[in-house]
């Protein structure tokens, strides 16, 4: 069993799918996310989108943090991350403007004061904020805070988003073909709208990530943290604190804490933009979260051959990981996006474009892949520097 799955994850969600697999696939079943009928406006030329999402155990790192430290501010990038898992999985069925978002806060009470709500509130209103200066308009409907401390250890960060938006407006991957090329934009750097290096990490992986990389020291002054019901092995397996300083080439010095906790890039400014000029060239949008370069392979029209040759660099905390846990490199990029989380289906023609938009937010982009005839299935072939990872 891979470390991941030793500590009651699963990076494929298996059982999950299994446990839905009978429900309605909704209108598009290849589309990023569930497309169902207008019924709250009853019109056919429309569809209604609900989405559910959250920070995940990325707050346990948080509340480490600012247990440790006293900065109570690490909390808003917590805000993003709940946010930012659920629009940008919308925006890659191509939804980008009006949307509806309603907070969901479980604590323990007896360990998170309200000094911490109020943070995460608040900064999730500054992120709504911020995204309407770039025409993303995301209205904040409230939402429910529960004291749950015998349900949750610490807090859990959720979130539901929910649009209307037409149909002829709507990215359902079903145009996704052979001759496409893949459009990937970076998880790592500074784009124009963040105020700091973002080392890429997203939500996904975040148990990996914490128990990798800190030190046991964790598990003996914070037993709330974790699930002590697993394998003392597999506990906080790491010599980091987070505390601990580490270089960034290119970038002001920062501690391990902010490395992990870096909020959640969202791509909405530029798909914004993509979506506005490109719409008409844009065959598929896969957002790699759960299930990192694997993802794509769950919403492919038809079987095709999906080649990714010319990924990003991992950015360094993945490396930083890797080297922590001493994790199969195969495992790295089932679990991590490893340097882009946002891919994008289209024509060689407009490829060029599109990365200098990019480019123009502060987002690097490049062509990571291509589509190919296959032999009567789905295949993926993931090429990276220690190896060749294929699925079907």
């Amino acid at each position: 069993m891979s470390l991941y799955s030793q500590r009651g994850v699963s990076a494929q969600k298996e059982e999950v799918h299994k446990a839905t697999e009978k429900l309605d696939q909704g209108l598009y079943p290849h589309a990023f996310c569930k497309i169902y009928p207008d019924y709250l406006g009853g019109d056919a030329n429309w569809v209604n989108l609900m989405h559910a999402d959250g920070a995940g155990t990325k707050s346990i790192l948080a509340y480490l943090y600012w247990k440790q430290t006293g900065d109570t501010s690490i909390w808003k990038g917590i805000a993003q991350d709940a946010i930012v898992m659920n629009i940008d999985d919308l925006l890659c069925v191509g939804i980008n403007d009006n949307l509806l978002f309603s907070s969901t806060i479980d604590r323990n009470k007896r360990l998170i004061p309200g000094e911490v709500l109020e943070a995460i509130i608040s900064g999730t209103q500054e992120f709504f904020d911020e995204m309407k200066t770039y025409g993303v308009n995301i209205h904040y409907l409230g939402g429910e805070t529960a004291d749950v401390g015998d349900v949750v250890r610490t807090i859990a960060v959720n979130g539901t988003m929910t649009a209307r938006w037409p149909k002829e407006k709507l990215v359902t991957n079903d145009l996704i073909t052979e001759g496409d090329v893949i459009v990937g934009f970076a998880s790592a750097g500074k784009a124009k709208y963040e105020n700091s290096y973002n080392s890429g990490i997203g939500s996904n992986g975040l148990t990996s990530a914490r128990h990798d990389a800190l030190n046991k020291i964790y598990a003996k002054d914070f037993p709330e943290s974790f699930d002590t019901g697993l394998p003392e092995e597999v506990v906080y397996i790491g010599n980091h604190r987070l505390t601990d300083t580490i270089p960034i080439p290119g970038f002001e010095t920062t501690d391990i804490g902010h490395l992990v906790l870096s909020a959640t890039r969202t791509y909405a400014p530029l798909m914004k933009v993509l979506l506005g000029e490109y719409f008409n060239d844009i065959h598929g949008l896969v957002h790699c979260s759960g299930g990192g370069q694997t993802k794509c392979l769950k919403y492919l029209p038809k079987p095709v051959r999906i080649i990714k040759d010319n990924l990003f660099e991992p950015p360094i905390v993945f490396n930083l990981l890797q080297q922590a846990s001493g994790s199969d490199w195969r495992e790295m990029y089932q679990v991590f996006n490893m340097g882009h989380r946002l891919e994008v289906f289209t024509n060689d023609h407009n490829a060029g474009k599109m990365i200098e938009a990019g480019k123009a937010l502060g987002i690097e982009g490049r062509i990571v892949g291509r589509v190919e005839a296959s032999q009567g299935q789905k295949e993926l072939v993931v090429h990276s520097p220690d190896g060749t990872l294929v699925k079907y």
